[in-house]
């Protein structure tokens, strides 16, 4: 199937199929495409947290709002996280970078405002984030990217130091009766000529 096709299929699932549950091997491939996704000067300021444990997903789950059925249903729930100390980021990109790369940071991030760089750390993770996305679709697993989650609450919940969690996406294979699918509830797009401009 052409990625187009895929692109065309593929969308943000809502009822999941609770009986069914990925197959380690699937995570494991996923874990590495997460592990390969790109970032400005590679500089991978991420750290995603794979929870199937049932206890553990429930307790995200009402961190959730109204995402908390879709990641009580969903076969593992990925949690995408920033690292949020900026003196342990460089810490990282000295220990791990060519010098051109840190002479980049250096130069253009490394002045900017602390708020301006954080956000230049979260846009990274955010590129990871359509990579995970499209690989999903490649391998034909259903997927639901969420940004209605209450963070901080997160963030506890996993004990995560020195990172703060900014999304998460809940993966499984979908409820055949979920109304959200395209064959069933035609996606809804912007015009071409609305949103590409050739120059």
């Amino acid at each position: 199937m052409e990625f187009l096709e895929i692109a065309n299929s593929r969308y943000t699932t809502k009822k999941y199929d609770r009986e069914t549950k990925l197959t380690d091997e699937t995570i494991e491939k996923l874990k590495e495409i997460l592990r390969l996704s790109p970032s400005s000067i590679n500089s991978q300021p991420w750290k995603f947290v794979f929870v199937s444990d049932e206890q553990v997903k429930s307790q995200l789950a009402e961190a959730s709002y109204f995402n908390k059925n879709k990641i009580n249903e969903a076969s593992h729930l990925i949690v995408f996280n920033v690292i949020d100390d900026i003196e342990q980021f460089e810490a990282h990109i000295q220990a791990h970078l060519p010098e051109g790369s840190v002479a980049y940071y250096n130069t253009f991030i490394k002045s900017l405002p602390e708020s301006e760089i954080k956000s230049w750390l979260a846009h990274q993770v955010y590129l990871s984030l359509g990579y995970f996305l499209s690989a999903c679709a490649v391998m034909g697993v259903d997927s639901s990217p969420m940004e209605g989650i209450e963070n901080e609450k997160y963030t506890r919940i996993l004990s995560l130091s020195g990172y703060k969690t900014l999304f998460a996406v809940a993966i499984g294979r979908r409820d055949t009766t979920d109304a959200n699918q395209p064959v069933l509830k035609p996606k809804s797009r912007l015009a071409l000529d609305k949103v590409v401009v050739s120059i």
